[in-house]
C-alpha cells in the first residue's frame, strides 16, 4: 500500500508540471511580428502562419505590435503567458538592437527561448534609378568624392540593415549619412521618391522596384550570388571579405514547457520541408530549420558579431 501511495503521489506530481497531458495547440496561436506590415519579415511570418495553420488545424494569427526597434512586440511575448500561444517571429534585429540600447524591457537570453531558425536573408544595396553609380566600385568612388552627402536609410536603429550599412561603411572606409526610418516599407517609399539616395536590405523587399526598373540594386550582401538575381555580383566581388545575412526565427517565453516548445519546433521543421521551402528559395532566402540548441548556438554566435559591429560604429539608440 506504500509503495502504491508514493506511486500516485508521482504520478499527480508529474501531472501537475505545466503543458503535462495538454494536447498542443487546442486553440488559436497569436504569432506576435514587432514590426509593420509591408516588409520580407512580415510576407514570410505570414507565409509560416498559414502553413502551421494547415498543418495543425488551428489557426496561428500574425498580430503586427511595431514600435520601440520591436521592443513592444518582443516585450509583449514575454510577459504573455508561457503556454506555447503567443510566439515571437521576429528578425535578428530583435537580438542586436538591445544591444545598442541603455534600457529594454526584456532580457534576451532570460525571458525568450529560441526555437528555430526560419530563414537567412541575403540583403542587397540598392539605389535610385538615377543614382550616378552602376555598381559597388563606381558606388565607392562617389562616395569618396562625396563624402558624407549620400543618404543611406535604415529600417530602425540596431536593426540587420543598419549594421550591414555600417559593416559597408567601415569596409570601404566611408563617410556617408545614416536615415533612420520606421520600418522599410517607407524607406523604400522614399528611396523610389529619390529622397534618400541608397538602402541595404533583404533581396525580397528591393525585388519589385528592382523588377520594375524604379531602383537599380549594385550588389548582395551574401558570399554567392542570388539566384533569382544572378546578374547582380556580391559587394564581397568589390570588397573581399566582406558578408552578411538578416535572419527570421521563432522564439517563446522562457518559462514555456518544452513538450510544447519541442512540438513547435517540430512543427516549424515540418514547414520548412514542405512545398514552403521552394517558395523560401525562390525569394531569395536560404531556408533554416534544426533543433533548438542549432538556433541556440546560433544565435549566440550572431550575438558576438552583431556586438562588434555596433561597438565598433558606435551605434546607439540613446
Amino acid at each position: 500500500m506504500k509503495i502504491f501511495r508514493v506511486f500516485i503521489i508521482i504520478l499527480f506530481t508529474i501531472a501537475s508540471f505545466p503543458g503535462y497531458g495538454q494536447v498542443w495547440p487546442s486553440r488559436p496561436v497569436k504569432m506576435i511580428i514587432p514590426f509593420p506590415p509591408g516588409g520580407t519579415l512580415d510576407a514570410v511570418g505570414r507565409m509560416l502562419a498559414q502553413k502551421l495553420s494547415e498543418q495543425t488545424n488551428q489557426n496561428f494569427i500574425v498580430e503586427n505590435r511595431a514600435g520601440g526597434n520591436g521592443f513592444i512586440g518582443a516585450d509583449i511575448v514575454a510577459k504573455s503567458n508561457p503556454d506555447g500561444y503567443t510566439l515571437l517571429f521576429s528578425a535578428s534585429t530583435f537580438i542586436s538592437a538591445p544591444l545598442a540600447a541603455k534600457t529594454v524591457p526584456f532580457n534576451v537570453d532570460r525571458d525568450f527561448l529560441p526555437i528555430a531558425l526560419v530563414a537567412r536573408a541575403p540583403m542587397s544595396l540598392a539605389v535610385n534609378k538615377n543614382f550616378p553609380a552602376n555598381d559597388v566600385k563606381s558606388l565607392i568612388a562617389y562616395l569618396k568624392a562625396n563624402p558624407g552627402k549620400v543618404s543611406f536609410a535604415v529600417g530602425s536603429i540596431g536593426s540587420a540593415g543598419h549594421l550591414a550599412t555600417d559593416l559597408f561603411r567601415k569596409s570601404a572606409n566611408l563617410d556617408i549619412l545614416i536615415v533612420p526610418y520606421k520600418g522599410t516599407a517607407p524607406a523604400f517609399q522614399d528611396l523610389v521618391g529619390g529622397q534618400i539616395d541608397a538602402f541595404i536590405d533583404p533581396v525580397l523587399g528591393s525585388m519589385p522596384y528592382y523588377k520594375s526598373g524604379m531602383l537599380k540594386l549594385l550588389g548582395v550582401t551574401s558570399n554567392k550570388r542570388v539566384l533569382t538575381i544572378p546578374e547582380v555580383p556580391t559587394i564581397g566581388e568589390t570588397i573581399p571579405g566582406y558578408e552578411f545575412y538578416s535572419w527570421f526565427g521563432v522564439w517563446l517565453p522562457s518559462k514555456t514547457p518544452l513538450t510544447i516548445a519541442n512540438q513547435l519546433n517540430a512543427e516549424l521543421n515540418k514547414a520548412l520541408s514542405s512545398d514552403m521551402r521552394d517558395k523560401l528559395l525562390q525569394m531569395g532566402l536560404v531556408v533554416g530549420g534544426g533543433t533548438m540548441l542549432d538556433f541556440t548556438e546560433f544565435q549566440a554566435i550572431e550575438t558576438v558579431n552583431a556586438k562588434k559591429i555596433i561597438e565598433d560604429g558606435s551605434i546607439s539608440l540613446d
